[in-house]
């Protein structure tokens, strides 16, 4: 399994989650619900940009709500 990327962008306030190599992206989907799939060339979801993610900012500092489960 390859490492999860997570890149938020403060400037245009989007959230991307790579779950495979960002360079095999081939084709993205829209899902109505401010999601974006990325796709590779055999359809399989390799990530995700969530639009409009805006974390609550707390004493200055931008924090990310992740949670990581490992099983």
């Amino acid at each position: 399994m390859e490492k999860i990327r997570v890149h938020y962008d403060s400037h245009g306030n989007t959230l991307n989650v790579w779950f495979e190599d960002p360079s095999t992206e081939h084709v993205c989907e829209e899902t109505g619900e401010e999601v974006i799939l990325v796709k590779n060339r055999r359809g399989k979801v390799i990530g995700f940009e969530k639009l409009n993610f805006l974390p609550k900012a707390q004493q200055g500092v931008k924090r990310l709500p992740i949670e990581v489960l490992v099983v």
